[in-house]
């Protein structure tokens, strides 16, 4: 855990007091070397109070300048923008980016000797968010302190080190992407017709208004985070009473084994190849739209976006059929290119929110078989479909690529 020290400091951040720094502490807690803090001072870029103090909000210019200063931009020509008023950081005080996490005064070693966690378990947490994997020595920022908290209450429960790594890179990664995408809708939404409005950059950013959606964003993110929670965590609540209530045979679990579901849209490549990248996005919203809305009513979801296609999880085989005749339709429908559809049903191993195993290479495979418009699915999935009110016409063995043995593939349709 931080020290001390480094805890008053994390407190009084959110105080009324206004934490300051020396130019000494102000080098370390941005993380550069002192003389380039003395450069930006005399450059006038940071201006420490009159005791040579500095503010939080002249740390985060420091290391903005920095990263400006890497991008290519002279630091001397955005010095004299600033002078002539045509250029301005002082947005970087607002409240809103206190999020811009500073270095603290504890060791990836010394977090681990305080925590318990191993030192390789920490820089995780580094690589988790993209950047490059820190040494023993290197400082720990303060946001990387509140996940090291985090770490440390695992450790202690005994969870195994695969596990909590596992589970840092896919929040990393998913949260990356989270990123990335807010970054370009702020980008196209609000940044640039401001920019065609007249406005200042530093303008945009210290407006209320980019203030209030940043929070709101914030907030949302929480909520569906939230809402997210709620349904894995009632499956594994469902899972847990099942099994308690058949230990104590009072219910007899149903074991019917998931399908993986592939969808591929014919011709994708060559239709995106004609039509340029714009098309190829507005196929890929457009059909996003329509597998989430139709899988998710069916209770199963996508897992993943394959370039010409999509991969779904369905826990029961019969509505996953059921969903993939109406994505088939749904398709056809909305003008695009035909879908041609494969489900096998299997165990499946789940990892780091993806599923592997022979289950979901049989149903990639019977995918590939399947002709535009057509739902194929196998042997297994139609035993487990009983009750589902869909047709089957068993189309023979079929020798699949990459697999082993013949398989009884059938042709599923509305009955009647």
């Amino acid at each position: 855990m931080p020290t001390c020290q480094a805890r008053r400091r994390h407190v009084r951040r959110y105080s009324n007091e206004v934490v300051t720094y020396s130019r000494a502490e102000a080098a370390e807690r941005a993380g550069v070397a002192i003389e380039d803090v003395v450069r930006l001072v005399d450059l006038g870029i940071v201006t420490p109070k009159e005791d040579d103090r500095f503010t939080p909000g002249d740390l985060r210019r420091v290391q903005l300048a920095q990263s400006l200063a890497a991008a290519g931009i002279p630091l001397d020509g955005l010095a004299a923008a600033m002078r002539r008023g045509e250029v301005s950081l002082d947005f970087v005080d607002a409240p809103v980016y206190e999020r811009f996490s500073l270095l603290s005064t504890v060791t990836f070693q010394e977090l681990s000797d305080r925590t318990g966690v191993p030192v390789s378990l920490l820089s995780v947490i580094r690589e988790a968010a993209g950047s490059a994997q820190p040494s023993p020595e290197d400082l720990v920022r303060d946001d990387e302190l509140v996940i090291g908290s985090f770490l440390e209450a695992q450790v202690a429960a005994g969870f195994r080190p695969a596990a909590i790594e596992r589970l840092l890179r896919v929040q990393g990664d998913s949260l990356r992407r989270i990123a990335e995408t807010e970054a370009d809708w702020w980008r196209t939404e609000v940044i640039e017709p401001a920019l065609a409005a007249g406005k200042r950059p530093d303008d945009i950013a210290a407006a209320d208004f980019s203030t209030q959606l940043t929070e709101l964003s914030e907030k949302s993110l929480m909520a569906m985070y939230h809402s997210q929670e709620m349904h894995s965590w009632t499956s594994n609540i469902i899972d847990g009473l099942e099994m308690m209530l058949s230990a104590a045979g009072l219910h007899s679990r149903l074991e019917r084994p998931p399908a993986m579901c592939f969808l591929d849209i014919t011709g994708y490549t060559r239709l995106t190849q004609e039509r340029g990248d714009e098309a190829a996005a507005a196929l890929a919203a457009e059909l996003a739209r329509l597998v989430q809305r139709t899988s998710v009513q069916h209770g199963g979801r996508p897992v993943k976006w394959l370039g010409d296609g999509v991969m779904f999880h369905f826990p029961n085989p019969g509505p996953g059929v059921v969903a993939a005749l109406d994505m088939v339709d749904g398709v056809a429908d909305a003008g695009l290119p035909p879908a041609h559809v494969g489900l096998h049903a299997g165990p499946v191993i789940f990892q780091e929110g993806d599923y592997y195993g022979a289950t979901v290479n049989v149903a990639s495979r019977i995918a590939e078989y399947a002709r535009p418009g057509e739902v194929l699915v196998s042997q297994q999935v139609v035993e487990a479909s009983t009750g589902t009110d869909v047709a089957f016409r068993e189309i023979g063995p079929v020798e699949l690529k990459g697999v082993a043995e013949a398989m009884h593939l059938h042709a599923a349709s509305r009955p009647g």
